[in-house]
Protein backbone atom coordinates (compact mmCIF):
# COMPACT_ATOMS: atom_id res chain seq x y z
CA UNK A 1 0.00 0.00 0.00
CA UNK A 2 1.43 3.61 -1.11
CA UNK A 3 1.42 6.41 1.03
CA UNK A 4 -1.20 9.36 -0.09
CA UNK A 5 1.04 12.16 0.34
CA UNK A 6 3.60 9.75 -2.40
CA UNK A 7 0.06 9.08 -4.53
CA UNK A 8 -0.51 12.58 -5.11
CA UNK A 9 3.29 13.86 -5.00
CA UNK A 10 2.98 15.94 -2.64
CA UNK A 11 4.83 16.58 0.88
CA UNK A 12 3.55 15.82 4.40
CA UNK A 13 2.95 19.41 5.07
CA UNK A 14 1.21 20.11 1.80
CA UNK A 15 -1.64 22.94 1.55
CA UNK A 16 -4.69 22.41 0.37
CA UNK A 17 -4.39 24.33 -3.06
CA UNK A 18 -1.15 22.00 -3.57
CA UNK A 19 -3.60 19.41 -2.87
CA UNK A 20 -6.21 20.64 -5.23
CA UNK A 21 -3.56 21.21 -8.00
CA UNK A 22 -2.05 18.17 -7.98
CA UNK A 23 -4.91 15.90 -7.60
CA UNK A 24 -6.69 17.65 -11.38
CA UNK A 25 -3.28 16.83 -12.69
CA UNK A 26 -3.01 13.24 -11.72
CA UNK A 27 -6.72 12.72 -12.27
CA UNK A 28 -6.61 14.36 -15.77
CA UNK A 29 -3.52 12.33 -16.77
CA UNK A 30 -4.95 8.81 -15.13
CA UNK A 31 -8.80 9.45 -15.87
CA UNK A 32 -10.19 5.80 -18.00
CA UNK A 33 -11.35 8.10 -21.28
CA UNK A 34 -8.03 9.10 -22.22
CA UNK A 35 -6.22 5.80 -21.41
CA UNK A 36 -8.31 3.55 -23.34
CA UNK A 37 -5.15 1.41 -24.47
CA UNK A 38 -4.52 0.22 -20.38
CA UNK A 39 -7.84 0.99 -19.30
CA UNK A 40 -7.19 -1.45 -15.96
CA UNK A 41 -4.06 0.12 -15.32
CA UNK A 42 -5.06 3.79 -15.30
CA UNK A 43 -8.50 2.92 -14.00
CA UNK A 44 -6.52 1.66 -10.89
CA UNK A 45 -4.48 4.58 -10.59
CA UNK A 46 -7.31 7.26 -11.39
CA UNK A 47 -9.14 4.94 -7.99
CA UNK A 48 -6.05 5.41 -5.98
CA UNK A 49 -5.67 8.80 -7.05
CA UNK A 50 -9.61 9.46 -5.90
CA UNK A 51 -8.73 7.76 -2.08
CA UNK A 52 -5.90 9.82 -1.66
CA UNK A 53 -7.25 13.25 -1.78
CA UNK A 54 -10.81 12.00 -0.37
CA UNK A 55 -8.80 11.43 2.71
CA UNK A 56 -6.11 14.48 2.57
CA UNK A 57 -9.15 16.98 1.44
CA UNK A 58 -10.94 15.73 4.89
CA UNK A 59 -9.31 17.75 8.06
CA UNK A 60 -10.48 15.01 10.43
CA UNK A 61 -9.35 12.42 8.54
CA UNK A 62 -6.30 13.69 7.16
CA UNK A 63 -5.04 14.18 10.75
CA UNK A 64 -6.49 10.73 11.89
CA UNK A 65 -4.06 9.81 8.70
CA UNK A 66 -1.32 11.54 9.72
CA UNK A 67 -1.10 10.65 12.90
CA UNK A 68 -1.74 6.48 12.37
CA UNK A 69 0.28 6.70 9.04
CA UNK A 70 3.19 4.01 9.72
CA UNK A 71 0.55 1.30 11.10
CA UNK A 72 -1.91 2.16 8.47
CA UNK A 73 1.05 1.22 6.02
CA UNK A 74 2.45 -1.00 7.40
CA UNK A 75 -0.60 -3.01 8.46
CA UNK A 76 -0.87 -6.00 10.70
CA UNK A 77 3.15 -6.27 10.65
CA UNK A 78 3.66 -3.21 12.11
CA UNK A 79 1.11 -3.41 14.73
CA UNK A 80 1.63 -5.38 17.92
CA UNK A 81 -1.74 -7.01 18.82
CA UNK A 82 -1.28 -9.09 21.49
CA UNK A 83 -4.61 -9.74 22.10
CA UNK A 84 -5.47 -11.44 19.07
CA UNK A 85 -7.67 -8.14 17.40
CA UNK A 86 -8.48 -8.20 14.06
CA UNK A 87 -6.38 -4.95 12.63
CA UNK A 88 -8.37 -2.34 11.53
CA UNK A 89 -5.72 -0.09 9.71
CA UNK A 90 -5.73 -1.93 6.56
CA UNK A 91 -9.48 -1.09 5.61
CA UNK A 92 -8.67 2.54 5.97
CA UNK A 93 -8.36 2.58 2.70
CA UNK A 94 -10.37 2.21 -0.78
CA UNK A 95 -8.21 -0.35 -1.89
CA UNK A 96 -9.44 -3.28 0.18
CA UNK A 97 -12.97 -3.24 -1.46
CA UNK A 98 -13.89 -3.92 -5.23
CA UNK A 99 -17.46 -1.51 -5.87
CA UNK A 100 -20.53 -1.45 -4.34
CA UNK A 101 -22.06 -4.80 -5.64
CA UNK A 102 -23.14 -7.81 -3.14
CA UNK A 103 -20.28 -10.32 -4.41
CA UNK A 104 -17.50 -11.41 -1.88
CA UNK A 105 -15.08 -8.40 -2.38
CA UNK A 106 -18.06 -5.79 -2.80
CA UNK A 107 -17.59 -2.50 -0.03
CA UNK A 108 -20.75 -4.10 1.41
CA UNK A 109 -19.59 -7.90 1.54
CA UNK A 110 -16.12 -6.69 3.08
CA UNK A 111 -17.09 -4.29 5.88
CA UNK A 112 -19.86 -6.30 6.68
CA UNK A 113 -17.88 -9.12 7.54
CA UNK A 114 -15.15 -6.64 9.39
CA UNK A 115 -17.78 -5.57 11.29
CA UNK A 116 -19.12 -8.77 12.72
CA UNK A 117 -15.80 -9.81 13.59
CA UNK A 118 -15.20 -6.95 15.68
CA UNK A 119 -18.39 -8.13 17.37
CA UNK A 120 -17.61 -11.59 17.52
CA UNK A 121 -14.46 -10.81 19.35
CA UNK A 122 -15.72 -8.28 22.14
CA UNK A 123 -18.73 -11.20 23.20
CA UNK A 124 -16.14 -13.46 24.17
CA UNK A 125 -15.90 -11.07 27.15
CA UNK A 126 -19.32 -10.14 27.45
CA UNK A 127 -20.79 -10.94 30.79
CA UNK A 128 -24.40 -11.31 29.87
CA UNK A 129 -23.50 -14.28 27.31
CA UNK A 130 -27.58 -14.94 28.00
CA UNK A 131 -28.74 -11.86 26.54
CA UNK A 132 -31.29 -11.51 23.94
CA UNK A 133 -29.50 -8.16 22.51
CA UNK A 134 -28.58 -8.59 18.60
CA UNK A 135 -25.80 -6.39 17.39
CA UNK A 136 -27.09 -4.48 14.03
CA UNK A 137 -26.06 -5.81 10.76
CA UNK A 138 -24.64 -3.93 8.04
CA UNK A 139 -26.74 -4.96 5.68
CA UNK A 140 -26.23 -4.82 1.65
CA UNK A 141 -26.71 -2.88 -0.88
CA UNK A 142 -30.58 -2.56 -0.72
CA UNK A 143 -30.98 -2.61 2.47
CA UNK A 144 -33.33 0.26 3.48
CA UNK A 145 -31.84 3.26 5.37
CA UNK A 146 -34.18 3.70 7.92
CA UNK A 147 -34.36 -0.22 9.16
CA UNK A 148 -30.72 -1.04 8.92
CA UNK A 149 -28.73 1.64 7.57
CA UNK A 150 -29.44 4.10 10.49
CA UNK A 151 -29.54 1.55 13.03
CA UNK A 152 -26.03 0.41 12.01
CA UNK A 153 -24.27 3.83 12.71
CA UNK A 154 -25.77 4.87 15.45
CA UNK A 155 -24.60 1.58 17.20
CA UNK A 156 -21.42 1.59 15.97
CA UNK A 157 -20.48 5.40 16.02
CA UNK A 158 -20.87 5.22 19.78
CA UNK A 159 -18.92 1.79 20.27
CA UNK A 160 -17.18 0.91 23.82
CA UNK A 161 -15.07 -1.97 23.66
CA UNK A 162 -15.91 -4.93 26.04
CA UNK A 163 -12.56 -6.49 25.92
CA UNK A 164 -10.40 -6.21 29.39
CA UNK A 165 -6.85 -5.33 28.02
CA UNK A 166 -5.53 -6.71 31.49
CA UNK A 167 -2.77 -7.92 28.56
CA UNK A 168 -1.29 -4.70 28.89
CA UNK A 169 -0.06 -4.59 32.77
CA UNK A 170 3.14 -3.56 33.75
CA UNK A 171 2.61 -5.57 36.91
CA UNK A 172 1.81 -8.66 37.84
CA UNK A 173 -0.31 -8.52 41.46
CA UNK A 174 -0.60 -11.96 42.19
CA UNK A 175 3.14 -12.67 42.24
CA UNK A 176 3.44 -9.43 44.09
CA UNK A 177 1.92 -10.69 47.26
CA UNK A 178 5.00 -9.67 49.61
CA UNK A 179 4.79 -6.34 48.54
CA UNK A 180 2.89 -3.72 51.30
CA UNK A 181 -0.46 -3.13 50.11
CA UNK A 182 0.16 0.94 49.28
CA UNK A 183 2.38 -0.41 46.89
CA UNK A 184 0.13 -2.45 45.34
CA UNK A 185 -2.34 -0.26 44.84
CA UNK A 186 0.25 2.22 43.21
CA UNK A 187 0.53 -0.68 40.97
CA UNK A 188 -3.33 -1.05 40.54
CA UNK A 189 -3.31 1.90 39.60
CA UNK A 190 -0.76 1.91 36.83
CA UNK A 191 -1.83 -0.90 35.44
CA UNK A 192 -6.15 0.23 35.39
CA UNK A 193 -4.44 3.30 33.36
CA UNK A 194 -2.58 0.93 30.78
CA UNK A 195 -5.85 -0.72 30.52
CA UNK A 196 -8.21 2.38 30.17
CA UNK A 197 -5.29 3.93 27.25
CA UNK A 198 -5.88 0.56 25.34
CA UNK A 199 -8.91 0.39 25.58
CA UNK A 200 -9.41 4.65 24.34
CA UNK A 201 -7.40 3.86 21.62
CA UNK A 202 -9.36 0.84 20.36
CA UNK A 203 -12.69 2.52 20.73
CA UNK A 204 -11.00 5.36 18.62
CA UNK A 205 -9.69 3.20 16.01
CA UNK A 206 -13.52 1.66 15.53
CA UNK A 207 -15.24 5.03 15.22
CA UNK A 208 -12.60 6.34 12.97
CA UNK A 209 -13.43 3.27 10.54
CA UNK A 210 -17.51 3.76 10.90
CA UNK A 211 -16.63 7.49 9.72
CA UNK A 212 -14.44 6.61 7.40
CA UNK A 213 -17.09 3.78 5.96
CA UNK A 214 -20.21 6.14 6.65
CA UNK A 215 -18.61 8.67 4.24
CA UNK A 216 -17.97 6.05 1.02
CA UNK A 217 -21.10 4.39 1.86
CA UNK A 218 -23.93 5.46 -1.34
CA UNK A 219 -26.55 4.67 0.75
CA UNK A 220 -25.86 7.18 3.22
CA UNK A 221 -24.78 9.51 -0.13
CA UNK A 222 -28.57 8.20 -1.38
CA UNK A 223 -30.52 9.62 1.87
CA UNK A 224 -28.37 12.89 2.10
CA UNK A 225 -29.10 13.43 -1.34
CA UNK A 226 -32.91 13.41 -0.19
CA UNK A 227 -32.93 15.24 2.80
CA UNK A 228 -31.14 18.33 0.96
CA UNK A 229 -33.77 17.50 -2.23
CA UNK A 230 -36.48 18.27 0.73
CA UNK A 231 -34.40 20.81 2.16
CA UNK A 232 -34.40 22.50 -1.36
CA UNK A 233 -38.40 22.29 -1.35
CA UNK A 234 -39.18 23.25 2.12
CA UNK A 235 -36.90 26.50 1.09
CA UNK A 236 -38.76 27.06 -1.67
CA UNK A 237 -42.38 26.54 -0.33
CA UNK A 238 -41.15 29.05 2.71
CA UNK A 239 -40.07 31.37 0.41
CA UNK A 240 -43.11 31.53 -2.05
CA UNK A 241 -44.96 31.72 1.89
CA UNK A 242 -43.15 34.45 2.41
CA UNK A 243 -43.95 36.17 -1.09
CA UNK A 244 -47.68 35.81 -0.67
CA UNK A 245 -47.73 36.91 2.86
CA UNK A 246 -46.01 40.31 1.54
CA UNK A 247 -47.88 40.24 -1.49
CA UNK A 248 -51.34 40.30 0.90
CA UNK A 249 -49.49 42.85 3.22
CA UNK A 250 -48.79 45.33 -0.03
CA UNK A 251 -52.11 44.86 -1.35
CA UNK A 252 -53.80 45.05 2.00
CA UNK A 253 -51.75 48.46 2.55
CA UNK A 254 -52.62 50.20 -0.78
CA UNK A 255 -56.27 49.18 0.00
CA UNK A 256 -56.24 51.53 3.21
CA UNK A 257 -54.14 53.90 1.58
CA UNK A 258 -55.99 54.33 -1.89
CA UNK A 259 -59.32 56.60 -1.86
CA UNK A 260 -60.26 53.76 -4.65
CA UNK A 261 -61.67 51.94 -1.03
CA UNK A 262 -64.00 54.26 -0.33
CA UNK A 263 -65.90 54.82 -4.27
CA UNK A 264 -63.70 57.53 -5.24
CA UNK A 265 -60.52 57.53 -7.32
CA UNK A 266 -59.49 60.98 -6.67
CA UNK A 267 -59.97 63.60 -3.90
CA UNK A 268 -61.65 65.65 -5.95
CA UNK A 269 -64.47 62.93 -6.49
CA UNK A 270 -64.93 63.51 -2.46
CA UNK A 271 -65.26 66.99 -2.72
CA UNK A 272 -67.46 67.03 -5.88
CA UNK A 273 -69.73 64.47 -3.48
CA UNK A 274 -69.83 66.57 -0.45
CA UNK A 275 -70.81 70.01 -2.74
CA UNK A 276 -73.44 67.71 -4.24
CA UNK A 277 -74.94 66.55 -0.70
CA UNK A 278 -74.62 70.34 0.33
CA UNK A 279 -76.72 71.41 -2.32
CA UNK A 280 -79.31 68.92 -2.16
CA UNK A 281 -79.49 69.70 2.06
CA UNK A 282 -79.83 73.44 1.25
CA UNK A 283 -82.54 73.11 -1.53
CA UNK A 284 -84.33 71.06 1.05
CA UNK A 285 -84.31 73.40 3.11
CA UNK A 286 -85.69 76.32 1.25
CA UNK A 287 -88.26 73.80 -0.08
CA UNK A 288 -89.42 73.49 3.99
CA UNK A 289 -89.07 77.14 4.67
CA UNK A 290 -91.44 77.75 1.63
CA UNK A 291 -94.00 75.06 2.93
CA UNK A 292 -94.10 76.46 6.51
CA UNK A 293 -94.48 80.54 4.91
CA UNK A 294 -97.49 78.80 2.75
CA UNK A 295 -98.85 76.70 5.77
CA UNK A 296 -98.77 80.09 7.49
CA UNK A 297 -100.64 81.87 5.25
CA UNK A 298 -103.14 79.55 5.04
CA UNK A 299 -103.53 79.57 8.57
CA UNK A 300 -104.14 83.43 8.37
CA UNK A 301 -106.66 83.15 5.29
CA UNK A 302 -108.27 80.55 7.87
CA UNK A 303 -108.53 82.84 10.58
CA UNK A 304 -110.23 85.54 8.93
CA UNK A 305 -112.37 83.69 7.52
CA UNK A 306 -113.25 82.56 10.83
CA UNK A 307 -113.08 85.60 12.65
CA UNK A 308 -115.87 87.05 9.48
CA UNK A 309 -118.05 84.26 10.27
CA UNK A 310 -118.02 84.57 14.07
CA UNK A 311 -118.50 88.73 13.30
CA UNK A 312 -122.21 87.50 11.05
CA UNK A 313 -122.78 85.19 13.84
CA UNK A 314 -122.43 87.74 16.54
CA UNK A 315 -124.93 90.27 14.24
CA UNK A 316 -127.27 87.34 14.25
CA UNK A 317 -127.53 86.93 17.54
CA UNK A 318 -127.57 90.93 18.54
CA UNK A 319 -130.63 91.03 15.87
CA UNK A 320 -131.94 87.90 18.07
CA UNK A 321 -131.67 89.70 21.06
CA UNK A 322 -133.29 93.52 19.87
CA UNK A 323 -136.00 91.40 18.08
CA UNK A 324 -137.00 89.28 21.72
CA UNK A 325 -136.39 92.67 23.47
CA UNK A 326 -139.11 94.76 21.21
CA UNK A 327 -141.74 91.43 21.72
CA UNK A 328 -141.05 91.97 25.57
CA UNK A 329 -141.75 88.38 26.01
CA UNK A 330 -138.71 87.42 29.17
CA UNK A 331 -138.79 83.63 29.12
CA UNK A 332 -136.18 81.36 30.47
CA UNK A 333 -135.11 79.64 27.05
CA UNK A 334 -134.59 83.54 25.77
CA UNK A 335 -132.35 84.42 29.19
CA UNK A 336 -130.49 81.06 28.37
CA UNK A 337 -129.50 81.49 24.52
CA UNK A 338 -129.17 85.39 25.78
CA UNK A 339 -125.98 83.98 28.46
CA UNK A 340 -125.66 81.66 25.79
CA UNK A 341 -124.75 84.17 22.86
CA UNK A 342 -122.37 85.86 25.88
CA UNK A 343 -120.20 83.52 26.61
CA UNK A 344 -119.96 82.49 23.06
CA UNK A 345 -118.86 86.28 22.31
CA UNK A 346 -116.08 85.85 25.37
CA UNK A 347 -114.39 82.69 23.98
CA UNK A 348 -114.13 83.89 20.19
CA UNK A 349 -112.25 87.24 21.41
CA UNK A 350 -109.53 85.30 23.62
CA UNK A 351 -109.13 82.77 20.23
CA UNK A 352 -108.34 85.52 18.56
CA UNK A 353 -105.50 87.05 21.05
CA UNK A 354 -104.45 83.55 21.49
CA UNK A 355 -103.65 82.88 17.55
CA UNK A 356 -102.36 86.27 17.51
CA UNK A 357 -99.59 86.12 20.11
CA UNK A 358 -98.76 82.35 18.24
CA UNK A 359 -98.25 84.26 15.08
CA UNK A 360 -94.92 85.86 14.31
CA UNK A 361 -95.57 88.58 11.77
CA UNK A 362 -91.69 89.11 11.50
CA UNK A 363 -91.05 86.14 10.98
CA UNK A 364 -93.96 84.68 9.42
CA UNK A 365 -94.43 81.73 11.69
CA UNK A 366 -96.96 80.38 13.20
CA UNK A 367 -96.23 78.59 16.72
CA UNK A 368 -97.84 75.88 18.26
CA UNK A 369 -97.33 76.89 22.14
CA UNK A 370 -97.09 79.98 24.09
CA UNK A 371 -93.69 79.08 25.16
CA UNK A 372 -92.64 78.06 21.97
CA UNK A 373 -93.54 81.66 20.82
CA UNK A 374 -91.87 82.88 24.06
CA UNK A 375 -88.28 81.34 23.15
CA UNK A 376 -89.11 82.23 19.67
CA UNK A 377 -89.55 85.71 20.43
CA UNK A 378 -85.61 85.69 22.41
CA UNK A 379 -83.90 84.48 19.67
CA UNK A 380 -81.58 86.47 17.67
CA UNK A 381 -82.28 85.71 14.47
CA UNK A 382 -85.85 87.36 15.73
CA UNK A 383 -84.57 90.08 17.02
CA UNK A 384 -82.28 91.22 13.65
CA UNK A 385 -86.01 90.46 11.65
CA UNK A 386 -87.56 92.66 14.24
CA UNK A 387 -84.91 95.31 13.78
CA UNK A 388 -85.12 95.06 10.11
CA UNK A 389 -89.24 94.85 9.69
CA UNK A 390 -89.23 98.05 12.06
CA UNK A 391 -86.64 100.20 9.96
CA UNK A 392 -88.63 99.21 6.49
CA UNK A 393 -92.00 100.89 8.24
CA UNK A 394 -90.09 103.64 9.60
CA UNK A 395 -88.98 104.04 5.64
CA UNK A 396 -92.34 103.90 4.02
CA UNK A 397 -93.79 106.10 7.21
CA UNK A 398 -91.50 108.80 6.36
CA UNK A 399 -91.79 107.86 2.28
CA UNK A 400 -95.60 108.58 2.76
CA UNK A 401 -95.38 111.47 4.97
CA UNK A 402 -93.34 113.52 2.43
Amino acid sequence: MKCHYEVLGVPLNASDDDLKKSYRKLALKWHPDKNLDNSDEAKREFQFIQAAYEVLSDPQERAWYDKHRDAILLGAKGAEYQENAVNLFEYFTSACYSGYGDDNQSFYSVYGELFSRIAAEDMEFSQDQDSDFEIPDFGNSSSDYSEVVRTFYAYWSAYCTLRPYSWLDKYNIDTLKEVPRRVQRLMEKDNKKLRDAGRKQRNEEVRALVNFVRKRDPRVKAYIKVLEEKTAQNALKTKLQQERHREKRRQLLQETTSPTKFGFTEMSDLEKQLRDIEAQYASSAESSDSDSEAETDEGKIDASVQQNDEGLEKEENQDNIEESTEDNIPTEENASENATNIVTDDESDSFDDDLLDLYCPACKKNFKTVKSRESHDRSKKHQSKVRALRKTMVEEEEEYSS
